[in-house]
């Protein structure tokens, strides 16, 4: 029986899943040397796979591993491998990376419409490359809003953090930031933990304890060997569709260009199932959609691409958390730090910090030869070289400028940058922007406005989150970190003046809050939106309207889960498209809004299976469904009139298998 089938395959997933991880204690040092991957260069000109995933970022990587496990996947990455910069690796090298606008910089830098200074990730291994490295689970109310398994979340987020995910050491700079919280009001005092819960914890890190980086590139480790191949600096130019008759389209092919711009193509594989997954981030994705013929129609025809489908709703939706943050310099020395402690406020907003050497003093590297070898300092995220430059009008932000404001500043005393900043972070958010093209070229940025602080609500939780900041640098446990006759309106006038967005300041920006917000506000590199779930893609992460393609990644988060999405985009990516980690699906039949609760299922990972009798439906309502089976022991429920709807006479049930049309 299928049944049995179903049975079988899951329980030998299982072991494999289970014990897999044993095998690969020394896959540390393999990290480096995958054997599956290559430069694009190398490739056919034209190859074939069951499944090809767009973008080896923080899901491409944990995805393109899990589906190795069963099948033949191809993983495109546009930019190069972590493993040969040795900045990603390094802690202390964190802003170096964000300064360089090289075109081989791992961090591809925009400006949004909004004047704020972005970075999208160019790297195997994506943002989990050039981030500050926070570790948290979305919390469990998240988690079930949007239909996601508790159980089979928890179980993908414990294979990320088998591998990526450690412990930090907590100095005294983040321990004076933890009790200040807690003085503040910030409590309980939650610890060390992965989960999200309201108060002040001190969170994981995806740096251990000799402050080495680990990326989600590091999960490939788990992958099958020749299950996979990986071309990096492969540029994904379109996804090509069989397009015949009144058919909806078919995704069946990829184009893309290797560095030295000669064209491959790789087709799918004859077989059901098999399909082409954009793992490409918010940025990427709903461009690549774009690009290959499916967004707002009126949009594509002015840009002379031939439609496939018309989606309004692709690119709509784009969502950043805004950060402000204010710079407290301090009288004492101060450990390096990124994020580690982070208070999870009931006012909508959450508080975390960083200090020293990323944030402003000069880099020191030790050769061992007894003298300090000092990199040029670059001012981590106050830095003239990211081209933060407000106080330049936009035209004359050249590279003189920018060397001149740059010289300026490295004259200044290292003293006068030691110290730290403490950020909030905007939950949500709720005011939200678009993305639109600038041209057909995928290696360019499109044009995306995030309208931060459009929505009252969010500057309000701004203005509460600054509010929690200002009590923490006043508190006792701070005392030793600040200099007692600096006031915070001082601290709020020394921040404001330093160039980190493009935006022009205001007279009053120490005297209001809500000015304040507005004038300084950066990003905290947790842009999502853009291919929503229930607008450009299904339940099952299927892009409506077409076949044979998917969207996993962030650009499909209605809100950013939790203080830091990184690992939640990696327990996505851990998803099998054929197995998501849910089990609780929503559609609209015969014009109800129903759930459909499959009971029992307790394999963590593996494909639902059950058969259900159910009221006859025409067939035309069945569209979106595919592969399941309902049983009797499920519970049909109509969500609008919270009736049992199991009194069906017999005579009008028959058991269907439910297939999209």
């Amino acid at each position: 029986m299928a049944t049995d089938r179903l049975f079988s395959r899951a329980m030998a997933a299982f072991v494999v899943a289970s014990f897999f991880p044993l095998l690969c204690s020394s896959a540390q040092a393999r990290g480096m040397n995958y054997t599956f991957v290559k430069d694009a260069a190398r490739a056919p000109d034209v190859s074939y796979y069951d499944y090809i995933v767009i973008g080896g970022g923080t899901a491409g990587c944990p995805l393109s591993a899990t589906l190795s496990e069963r099948f033949r996947v191809l993983l495109l990455e546009r930019g190069g491998s972590p493993y040969d910069d040795e900045r990603i690796g390094d802690m202390t090298r964190f802003a170096d990376t964000l300064s360089d606008t090289s075109a081989s910089s791992p961090a591809q830098r925009f400006v949004s419409e909004d004047g704020v200074i972005n970075s999208r990730p160019r790297v195997l291994g994506g943002g989990s490359c050039i981030n500050a490295g926070f570790y948290t689970r979305a919390g469990d109310d998240y988690v079930r809003d949007v239909g996601w398994d508790l159980g089979k979340a928890t179980a993908a987020y414990r294979w990320v953090e088998d591998v990526v995910a450690f412990q930090p050491e907590v100095g005294p700079w983040q321990a004076a930031l933890q009790q200040g919280l807690l003085e503040s009001g910030v409590a309980p005092d939650n610890g060390f933990t992965y989960d999200h819960i309201d108060g002040t914890k001190v969170g994981g890190s995806i740096f251990d304890a000799d402050g080495r980086r680990h990326t989600a590139a590091d999960l490939l480790r788990y992958a099958r060997t020749d299950g996979l191949d990986v071309l990096l600096r492969a540029r994904v130019a379109k996804i090509l569709f069989n397009v015949r008759g009144n058919r909806r389209p078919v995704a069946h092919g990829v184009v893309f260009h290797d560095s030295a711009g000669r064209m491959h193509k790789a087709y799918l594989n004859e077989g059901h199932g098999n399909e082409i997954i954009l793992s490409a981030g918010a940025m990427g994705s709903p461009q690549l959609l774009m690009l290959s013929g499916v967004g707002p129609a009126d949009h594509l025809s002015s840009f002379g691409i031939t439609l496939v489908h018309d989606q309004p709703a692709v690119g709509q939706g784009m969502y950043d958390n805004p950060m402000n943050a204010i710079y407290v310099p301090s009288p004492t020395p101060v450990e390096v730090s990124l994020i580690q402690v982070v208070g999870i406020t009931e006012l909508g907003t959450y508080i975390e910090g960083a200090s020293g050497a990323n944030w402003g003093a000069r880099h020191t590297d030790s050769s061992g030869d007894g003298d300090d070898h000092r990199r040029p300092r670059n001012f981590g995220m106050f830095s003239p070289q990211t081209g933060q430059l407000a106080t330049v009008p936009p035209k004359q932000r050249t590279p003189e400028a920018i060397a001149r404001a740059a010289e300026a500043m490295s004259q200044l005393n290292d003293t006068a940058f030691r110290g730290g900043f403490i950020l909030e972070k905007i939950i949500g958010p709720l005011s939200t922007g678009h993305l639109r093209l600038r041209n057909r070229n995928p290696d360019d940025n499109p044009a995306v406005t995030f309208n931060y602080f459009s929505h009252p609500e969010d500057l309000r939780r701004c203005v509460a989150g600054l509010s929690v900041i200002e009590r923490v640098i006043q508190s006792r446990a701070f005392k030793n970190f600040t200099y007692s006759d600096f006031s915070v309106e001082m601290l709020l006038n020394m921040t404001a003046s330093y160039p980190v967005n493009l935006l022009p300041r205001h007279d009053n920006d120490s005297k209001s809050l809500e000015q304040y917000c507005k004038d300084t506000v950066m990003t905290i590199w947790h842009y999502h939106g853009g291919c929503h779930v229930g607008r450009v893609v299904d339940n099952e992460y299927r892009v409506l309207g077409v076949d044979a393609l998917r969207v996993i990644d962030g650009s499909t988060f209605n809100a950013s889960p939790g203080t830091n999405p990184q690992a939640t985009v990696m327990m996505l990516g851990r998803s099998d498209p054929t197995n998501l980690p849910m089990h609780d699906y929503v559609s609209t039949l015969a014009g109800h809004s129903l759930r459909f609760r499959i009971a029992g299922d307790p394999y963590e990972g593996f494909k639902l299976s059950a058969t259900l009798q159910f009221s006859v439906v025409p067939a035309a309502k069945m569209q979106g469904w595919n592969d399941l089976y309902f049983a009797k022991t499920v519970l049909v429920y109509d969500e609008q009139e919270h009736h049992q709807l199991s009194d069906v006479p017999s005579e009008e049930m028959q058991q269907r298998q439910i297939t999209r049309t």
